[in-house]
């Protein structure tokens, strides 16, 4: 039964590897779609979240059922509890990279934000893919350097974030109310989005006290 439940705790892991691909693509096409106005990739992000939300929901079934069937305990009882936590932050991260491209397609064939401060997008949008993928080797390998570099870019996205809003609220900004709405609530989206993936590496680092299973233990059949 244990050499199953190792197996099973696994199978937790890969499928958390899975949906975080899956949310690098999502983020790396929203942020073109929205830095370069293109509706053909907004419309493919927008498609694309439900297999995040399937897969997602997928796992917590998955973790549900280890719960019920394993009753596990100490550091056994915390990866399956983390990984319904980290599935979740997953999943959210998914829907903004659909609210990034939504705003891309509500305002095509117009750029969502005033030329001011599409450089400012542009570096945010970059930053967003960086985290997305060193999540993804975070999630594969628990290395805690990674956690680190994550909270160091998240950093950034912050500080650019705090610069959208001191633009917009600022003395010089021409832009229209649209203009505000938009660079306002697309900036919250890409700080949200690096957020979730701190509280990630929180747990990760949690779990890597506790002993979370490296992706390189050979299964045992």
């Amino acid at each position: 039964m244990r050499e199953v439940f190792q197996q099973e705790l696994r199978e937790v892991q890969d499928r958390l590897v899975e949906i975080s691909e899956l949310v690098v693509t999502s983020i790396t096409d929203a942020t073109e779609s929205f830095n370069e106005s293109n509706i053909t990739l907004a419309e493919q992000v927008i498609a694309n979240d439900d297999k995040i939300d399937e897969l997602a929901i997928a796992l917590d079934e998955l973790a549900i059922n280890i719960l019920a069937r394993q009753q596990p305990v100490a550091r056994d009882l915390r990866i399956v509890v983390s990984a319904l936590r980290i599935s979740a932050n997953l999943e959210r991260m998914g829907d903004i990279s659909e609210h990034i491209a939504q705003l891309a397609r509500y305002r095509f064939p117009d750029k969502v934000v005033p030329s001011s401060l599409r450089d400012t997008f542009a570096n945010m949008g970059a930053l967003d893919v960086e985290i997305a993928k060193k999540l993804v080797q975070l999630l594969r390998t628990q290395d805690p350097r990674l956690a680190e570099e994550i909270r160091n870019e998240d950093d950034k996205v912050d500080a650019l974030h705090i610069s959208v809003f001191d633009q917009v609220l600022g003395a010089t900004w021409k832009g229209e109310a649209v203009d505000t709405v938009d660079s306002t609530l697309a900036s919250r989206y890409h700080e949200r989005f690096a957020d979730h993936a701190v509280s990630i590496a929180k747990k990760v680092q949690y779990l890597a006290t506790g002993d979370w299973i490296p992706a390189d233990t050979p299964s045992h059949h």
